[in-house]
C-alpha cells in the first residue's frame, strides 16, 4: 500500500493534480468551518410537512443479477401491464431514490423501473476493475431484458446514469428506435469530464488518467481514514452537498439532507473505484445514435459536476433533441427543480407518442401528454 501511494503522490503529476485538489478542499472547510453558525440557521429553517419529504421509492422490489453476479436491486411502481415504461438511471454516489419526485408527479404516464447500479445503494458490491461505464452499461442491459423484455421504453439517466445510457447507445444501438423510443439525460457528460471536474488544462489531461488509477487505488487503501475526514451527516458534510450539488434554489433542509445522506452512504473505495472511468468517459460519438429517437437535454447553468457546456456538446450532436437550461440551477437537477424536470419529461413522452403508436393493454391504461389530454 505504501508503495503504491507513494508512486501517486511521489509524481511531478501525482503532486500537481493532488496539490491542488488539497489546497481548494482545505480552504473551503477552513471557510466553512468559520461560518457554522450561518450553515445551522440554513439546516433549522422551516421545512416541508414530514409528509411531504423526499423518501424511498416505495415500489415492487426485485433483483436482476449481472453478468458477472453482481445482485441488482431494482424496484418499479405502476400497472404492470402499463403500454410505456419508464427506466431511470441514477448518477455517481446516489441511490434511485434520488428519482422520488419523478416517480409522484409523473405516475400517470406508466410503469416506471429505477434500479440502484453496481456498489450503488442496495445492490452488491463490485470489483474495481468492473466500475466501468460499459459494464454499468451491459448491467442496465441486463435491466432492461429481464424487467422490460417488450414494449416501448423511455430511457432516463442522470450524469453518471446518463453516461450508463451513452454506453447503451454504444453497444446496442438496435435498441433505439423502435424499443427506446425516447432518452432523457439530466446533468451528464459524454467527454473531457476531467477537465471540467478538476479544472485541468488540455495540455495535462493524458497526465490525469495517468495518475487517476493510483489516486483511485491509494483512496480504496485509505478508505477507514478518509471516511472519518468526510464526517458524514455533519454540518460540515451538510453545507458542502449543499454548495456542489445544487446551485441558487433555496430548498427544504431536508432536500439537502436527503442528498447528504445517500453520498455518505456511497463508501470512499466506490469512489475511487468509479472516478477514473468518469473522468476518462468518452462517449460524444455514441450520443450521435441517438439522432432518431426523441431527446431531451437538462442542465442547470450552475452546475459545478457537469457543466452546461457538456450539456451543449451533446445538444451539438443531437440538433433536433430539445435542450433545457435551467438559470440558477446545480447538479441535482431532478431534485432542486422538479417541476422543470417533470415538464419537460412529460414534453418528452409528447414527442416520442407523436411518432410511436403505443399497444393497447386489457386495461386500456391512458397517458397524459402535456396538456392533459388523453394520448
Amino acid at each position: 500500500m505504501v508503495r503504491a501511494v507513494g508512486a501517486i503522490v511521489g509524481s511531478r503529476a501525482g503532486r500537481a493534480v493532488t496539490g491542488s485538489v488539497g489546497v481548494v478542499g482545505a480552504a473551503l472547510a477552513a471557510g466553512l468551518v468559520a461560518e457554522r453558525r450561518a450553515i445551522r440557521r440554513r439546516r433549522d429553517q422551516p421545512d416541508v410537512a414530514p409528509a411531504a419529504r423526499v423518501g424511498p421509492i416505495g415500489g415492487r422490489p426485485t433483483t436482476v443479477i449481472a453478468a458477472d453476479g453482481v445482485p441488482l436491486f431494482v424496484e418499479e411502481t405502476g400497472p404492470a401491464d402499463a403500454p410505456l415504461t419508464f427506466v431511470f438511471v441514477h448518477g455517481f454516489c446516489v441511490r434511485s431514490d434520488c428519482w422520488v419526485l419523478q416517480r409522484r408527479e409523473l405516475a400517470d404516464l406508466g410503469r416506471m423501473v429505477f434500479f440502484d447500479q453496481r456498489a450503488h445503494g442496495r445492490s452488491g458490491p463490485s470489483e474495481a476493475g468492473r466500475c466501468t461505464i460499459d459494464v454499468l452499461a451491459d448491467d442496465l442491459y441486463r435491466v432492461l431484458c429481464e424487467r422490460v423484455p417488450s414494449g416501448p421504453v423511455i430511457l432516463v439517466g442522470h450524469s453518471m446514469g446518463g453516461m450508463s445510457v451513452l454506453g447503451l447507445a454504444d453497444a446496442h444501438p438496435e435498441l433505439f428506435g423502435d424499443r427506446i423510443i425516447g432518452v432523457g439525460l439530466l446533468s451528464t457528460s459524454a467527454s473531457e469530464l476531467a477537465r471540467a471536474a478538476l479544472g485541468v488544462p488540455a495540455l495535462f489531461t493524458g497526465a490525469v488518467r495517468r495518475v487517476l488509477p493510483g489516486v483511485a487505488v491509494g483512496m480504496r487503501h485509505a478508505s477507514g481514514a478518509l471516511e472519518r475526514l468526510r464526517g458524514g451527516g455533519s454540518d460540515l458534510s451538510w453545507e458542502i452537498t449543499r454548495r456542489i450539488g445544487f446551485g441558487a434554489t433555496e430548498l427544504p433542509p431536508s432536500i439537502i439532507t436527503f442528498l447528504e445522506a445517500m453520498v455518505s452512504d456511497t463508501p470512499v473505495e466506490v469512489i475511487g473505484a468509479f472516478l477514473p472511468t468518469l473522468l476518462d468517459n468518452d462517449r460524444l460519438a455514441a450520443a450521435g445514435r441517438l439522432a432518431a429517437t426523441p431527446t431531451l437535454i437538462v442542465v442547470g447553468d450552475a452546475d459545478l459536476i457537469t457543466p452546461v457546456g457538456h450539456s451543449r456538446a451533446i445538444a451539438a450532436a443531437l440538433p433536433d433533441a430539445e435542450l433545457v437550461v435551467e438559470p440558477g440551477a446545480g447538479h441535482s437537477i431532478m431534485l432542486e427543480r422538479p417541476e422543470a424536470v417533470n415538464a419537460a419529461l412529460r414534453r418528452l413522452v409528447a414527442r416520442a407518442l407523436a411518432v410511436h403508436d403505443l399497444p393497447r393493454t386489457s386495461a386500456d391504461h391512458r397517458l397524459r401528454a402535456v396538456d392533459g389530454t388523453a394520448a
